[in-house]
């Protein structure tokens, strides 16, 4: 696997028919910055254009060369992903295709969540996106050269899809090899970032290609450490709960205790969100009612 960041603004050939730009936005939340995907050489689709950068659009356009722009596909609603999508469907003339808005693919329990107020965190939301054409789980999306499958894999979004094209699969924020992804309700739920995980294990790919990083060469092995790592944080909390209820605030500063104190409200969404699905698992119980400031404790 590739240990060094590639350089911005360049198309890379990864594969025949896959090539990779990477976008000038590196911070603590996308890595080395965006991963731009060009899938296909005469017809060509665009996978995450990635944040409003005029130069990254410039090279976009500069790399299809003789190729036709005909799709513009995005995995979620992210401010690292999608924004530069609508600028490029009107240079292009190319549609935009998703699952849905930022609000598409919630949960009940998030829905519930986001309208008692609770916002998120992380990457930011691209608050006006809004695809020209939805993708439904399964549906098949072709090229002159090329045909991808969309696959809904909530958990680190509502709206995420992932695509598979030729054994390899685009698996956006979802699965990436130089983080654990980030879950915060209520964008994100951890309930269904596990039965995401579950899913992608079915494809049997041989390669992902994630929205931050290096290609995951294997992927098998990728996908059974994000889950036994969700597994060991929830047995952690699990064991904690078994001393005294506790507060997201008071299981946070328990469990990471050496984590950064800057970093701890990050910790404190994921520890929530952990919450959030161990009692939709009947596992726990909050009180008053489940919300950030509840008290939780086994049932």
């Amino acid at each position: 696997m590739t240990t060094s960041a590639p350089e911005p603004g360049h198309a890379e050939t990864l594969a025949p028919g896959l090539r990779r730009i990477l976008a000038p936005n590196p911070s603590p939340m996308t890595h080395w910055g965006t991963n731009t995907y060009l899938v296909g050489e005469r017809e060509v689709a665009v996978i995450d254009p990635g944040p409003d950068h005029a130069g990254h659009m410039a090279e976009i356009l500069r790399a299809a060369g003789a190729g036709r722009i005909s799709h513009i596909l995005v995995t979620h609603a992210h401010l690292d992903h999608a924004p530069l999508a609508r600028p490029l469907s009107r240079a292009t003339g190319a549609p935009v295709l998703a699952y849905g808005g930022p609000r598409a693919g919630r949960s009940e329990v998030m829905q519930r969540l986001a309208a008692e107020g609770l916002a998120g965190g992380g990457e930011g939301v691209d608050a006006a996106f809004a695809p020209d054409e939805t993708l439904a789980d399964g549906v098949v999306v072709s090229g002159e050269d090329w045909t991808l499958t969309a696959h809904w894999t909530p958990g680190h979004f509502g709206n995420h899809l992932c695509f598979s094209w030729e054994g390899a699969v685009f698996t956006g924020d979802l699965v990436m090899g130089w983080a654990s992804s980030l879950v915060s309700p209520p964008d994100g739920d951890l309930t269904d970032f596990m039965a995401s995980c579950a899913y992608l294990q079915t494809l049997d790919a041989e390669v992902f290609h994630s929205g931050h990083g290096a290609p995951i060469d294997a992927p098998a092995e990728r996908l059974d450490w994000l889950i036994g790592h969700r597994r060991d944080r929830e047995a952690q909390i699990l064991d904690a709960l078994s001393h005294a209820p506790r507060t997201p605030s008071e299981l946070t500063a328990a469990l990471y205790s050496d984590t950064p104190v800057e970093l701890h409200a990050a910790a404190q969404r994921n520890v929530f969100a952990h919450l959030v699905d161990l009692t939709g698992r009947g596992r726990v119980g909050a009180i008053p009612r489940l919300s950030p400031d509840a008290t939780f404790m086994l049932v």
